[in-house]
C-alpha cells in the first residue's frame, strides 16, 4: 500500500479460526498518532485449530475481509502482516555462544546477531519452522542478566532465547492463501504476542503475567517474566465450544445457541438465578421447549469455562509458574466478552485477573472497535508493522523486543505468485 512521505501504513489481517480481521492502521510522522482508518471483518470455515483445511475458501474470505476494510480506508492494499496460532505451534528456550569479533573486545551489533542466529542453530525436525527467536537476556564473560551488551567490552557473549516454532506446511498453507488473496506477508506474528503488544505494560511483563486470548476455536496463552515471553501455547478449546454445550444442552442449533449465549450468557453462576426465564420460543420457533432458566445456561457456560482455565493453570504448573504471576492474568478474545468471566479466571487460577485494555495510545474512525476484544489482534498486528515502519526496518532484530526475526516469509515467498 502507498503511504505518503507524511504518513505510514500498516496493516494486520489477523487469520482465525472463525472470522478474518483485517486493520488499516496510519502513523502521522508529524504529530506521532496512531489511527485505525479502515477494517474487514469476515466469518470463515476453511480454518480449523490454526491450519487450513480449505484453502480456496481461506483465500476468498481474506479477500473479502480485505476488500472491505479497503473501501473503509479508501486506499489498496497490497502489504500485510498475518497472524498465526494453533496446536502446531512449539516454544523452547535455547543459548547462543560466540565469541566477540573485535580486538578492541567492544560487543558490537554484529556479535549479538550472530549470538541470536547460533541460539537458532538447535535440532528441530525437517517439517517445522522458526516463526520468532525472541532474546531474554545476555550473558558478558560470565556476567549474566544483561538486557542490552551493545558497546559492553567482553570476550565470550552469550544469550538467552525463547524459539517459537510452526509446522512448515501449515505456514506454507496460510502464506499460499494471502498471496493468492494478492498480499504480500511483511511478517508472520504468533497472534498472543501481537495481542501482548498492545495489551500488557511494561511492569506487567516485567513482574509476571499471562495473556489469555480465548478466541472461537481456541484459547492462546503467552506468559511473560522479566519483561519477555517465558512460555507460549495453545490451548483447543474456545467461545465455540461454548456455543456447541449451548445447542446440545437446549437441543437447538448452533445459530440460536450463540444468540442465547450472547443475549442471556455470562461467565458466574452467581449472575443468574433459577426465577430468570428465557422463552426460548422467540428466538428458535422450532425448539422443544419454550422456557429455559437462564441459570441453566449459565452454568453450561461456566462448566467450559472452568475447563479453559484448569488447562491454563495445568500451563503454569508446567513451567513452575502456578500462583507465581504477581501481575496476573489478561483475559481478551471475543470468548472474554461474557459478563463474569474475571471472577471465574480470578477463582480458578488464583491470580489477580482484569479484562485487556489498550494501552498504546490510538485513536479509530470506530471506536467501537478499540473495546471490541476480538479485534485485539489484529490491532496489535497493525501496531508492530507501524512501529517497524518507524525503525525504517519492517522485520527488526530479535535483540530489539518481540520482534522475532521470521525465516519463514524469505525461504516461502517465491513459491508463491499472485494472481
Amino acid at each position: 500500500m502507498a503511504s505518503s512521505p507524511k504518513k505510514q501504513i500498516s496493516v494486520g489481517v489477523d487469520i482465525g479460526n472463525t472470522q478474518v480481521i483485517t486493520v488499516v492502521g496510519s502513523y502521522d510522522m508529524d504529530t506521532g498518532d496512531m489511527t485505525i482508518i479502515g477494517y474487514g471483518k469476515t466469518p470463515i470455515s476453511g480454518m480449523r485449530k490454526g491450519m487450513v483445511i480449505d484453502l480456496e475458501e481461506t483465500t476468498a474470505t481474506i479477500s473479502n475481509s480485505l476488500e472491505e476494510a479497503e473501501r473503509m480506508s479508501g486506499a489498496p492494499i497490497d502489504h500485510a502482516l498475518i497472524s498465526i496460532a494453533g496446536q502446531h505451534i512449539h516454544s523452547s528456550n535455547s543459548r547462543g555462544v560466540v565469541a566477540v569479533s573485535r580486538s578492541s573486545s567492544e560487543i558490537q551489533r554484529d556479535d549479538i546477531e550472530r549470538a541470536v542466529e547460533a541460539a537458532k542453530a538447535f535440532s528441530m525436525p525437517a517439517n517445522r519452522e522458526v516463526i520468532h527467536v525472541i532474546s531474554r537476556s545476555f550473558i558478558v564473560d560470565g556476567q549474566e542478566g544483561i538486557k542490552d551488551p551493545l558497546g559492553m567490552k567482553g570476550i565470550r557473549l552469550e544469550v538467552d532465547t525463547h524459539v517459537i516454532t510452526a509446522s512448515s506446511p501449515v505456514v506454507k498453507n496460510i502464506l499460499k492463501c494471502a498471496y493468492e488473496a494478492e498480499i504480500d506477508v511483511d511478517e508472520i506474528v504468533l497472534s498472543s504476542l501481537a495481542a501482548a503488544k498492545i495489551l500488557l505494560t511494561g511492569k506487567q511483563k516485567e513482574i509476571g503475567a499471562v495473556l489469555v486470548d480465548i478466541g472461537g476455536a481456541g484459547t492462546n496463552i503467552a506468559i511473560f517474566e522479566e519483561g519477555e515471553v517465558v512460555h507460549t501455547a495453545f490451548i483447543p478449546i474456545g467461545a465455540s465450544h461454548i456455543t456447541n454445550d449451548i445447542a446440545i444442552g437446549l437441543r437447538t442449533s448452533i445459530e440460536s445457541a450463540e444468540k442465547v449465549k450472547v443475549e442471556y450468557g455470562a461467565a458466574h453462576p452467581k449472575m443468574a438465578s433459577e426465577r430468570d426465564v428465557i422463552d426460548l420460543s422467540l428466538i428458535d420457533s422450532s425448539a422443544d421447549k419454550a422456557n429455559i432458566s437462564r441459570k441453566y445456561i449459565v452454568e453450561i457456560i461456566n462448566a467450559r469455562l472452568e475447563e479453559i482455565f484448569a488447562m491454563v493453570k495445568d500451563e503454569l504448573r508446567r513451567i513452575g509458574r502456578d500462583g507465581l504471576l504477581p501481575a496476573g492474568a489478561i483475559l481478551t478474545g471475543g470468548g472474554s466478552s461474557l459478563p463474569g468471566i474475571v471472577d471465574v479466571a480470578r477463582e480458578n487460577l488464583r491470580l489477580p485477573a482484569q479484562l485487556g485494555e489498550i494501552i498504546v495510545p490510538i485513536t479509530s474512525i470506530d471506536k467501537a472497535i478499540l473495546l471490541d476484544p476480538s479485534f485485539t489482534t489484529a490491532i496489535g498486528l497493525s501496531v508492530w508493522g507501524l512501529e517497524s515502519k518507524k525503525s525504517d526496518n519492517l522485520v527488526k532484530s530479535v535483540f530489539e523486543g518481540l520482534r522475532g526475526a521470521s525465516n519463514v516469509i524469505d525461504k516461502i515467498k517465491n513459491l508463491f505468485s499472485k494472481k
